[in-house]
């Protein structure tokens, strides 16, 4: 990807659970297959070089459910070996989740502009091992602020974790909130979320889980009403994880002025 001049007003975003490297075919092999998730196979490299080249078209990827180097990745640096093959020049990873050896689980920032700052959270709940990653690009009130999280199986936990998310970004004017939200855009606790964050969604119902059979809306990409969106996909033919990624295309006010976008 050649890089774009100062003051880029277009975006490619990604969001992406990519479950660790691990593909999934039908729900048994949960069961059948959950020797997988804590020690090193090569079917999980493979997986990653074809999840790499996804991700090369796209200028800012929010992945969840990556490992940071762990015995299961064969302490592979999963964010690290993607940003790499996919040619980006700025990446961080949060690792909410750490057991032991066995696996270092969280959410990454891929990206081909340069951020202005990175700040991590922890999200409240009754379990601990979830957060959320703030990546600011430009600064003050013209600030464009991408969050990647990955939220709480129940919904009790998720209506205190969306709280918490919409009095963080309640007083910014810029917004792009990305990740596996475990609900659909007709849950009342997403309801909640949009109308608190002043944020919407621009094409609810797009279904991204189960991978092999899609039929519930677990992953989102959430933008303020400044930021056009011009194309938003559920990428059906990736299937390398057991969810599918969504892909969106945005063009930023023109008061928005990002860096250039490195080379890729």
């Amino acid at each position: 990807m050649k890089a774009a001049p100062n003051g880029t007003r277009r975006l490619r975003l990604l969001s992406y659970n990519i479950q660790s490297g691990l593909s999934t075919s039908k729900y048994s092999e949960y069961v059948t297959r959950s020797w997988k998730h804590v020690v090193p196979v090569p079917s999980r490299m493979l997986n990653l070089d074809r999840i790499a080249r996804l991700l090369s078209d796209y200028d800012i990827v929010g992945l969840q459910e990556v490992d940071a180097g762990s015995l299961r990745s064969g302490f592979v640096n999963q964010v690290k070996y993607l940003a790499d093959n996919a040619g980006f020049s700025y990446v961080f990873d949060q690792s909410n989740r750490k057991i032991g050896m066995i696996s270092q689980h969280g959410n990454a920032l891929l990206s081909r502009v340069q951020p202005a700052a990175i700040t991590e959270y922890k999200l409240p709940g009754l379990i601990p091992g979830r957060g959320v990653l703030e990546v600011r690009f430009g600064a003050g009130a013209n600030a464009l602020h991408v969050l990647i999280l990955h939220m709480a199986l129940g919904r009790r936990g998720r209506l205190r974790q969306f709280e918490f998310v919409a009095e963080l970004v309640r007083e910014y004017g810029h917004v792009i909130l990305m990740g596996d939200l475990n609900c659909g855009s007709d849950s009342p606790e997403m309801k909640a979320l949009l109308e608190a964050a002043r944020l919407h969604d621009p094409s609810p119902g797009l279904y991204t889980f189960p991978s092999w059979q899609p039929a519930r809306q677990l992953d989102h990409i959430l933008v303020s009403s400044s930021i056009t969106v011009e194309r938003v996909k559920v990428l059906e033919e990736h299937t390398y994880s057991d969810h599918l990624p969504i892909a969106m295309d945005v063009r930023l006010p023109k008061a928005l002025k990002l860096s250039a976008k490195g080379n890729g």
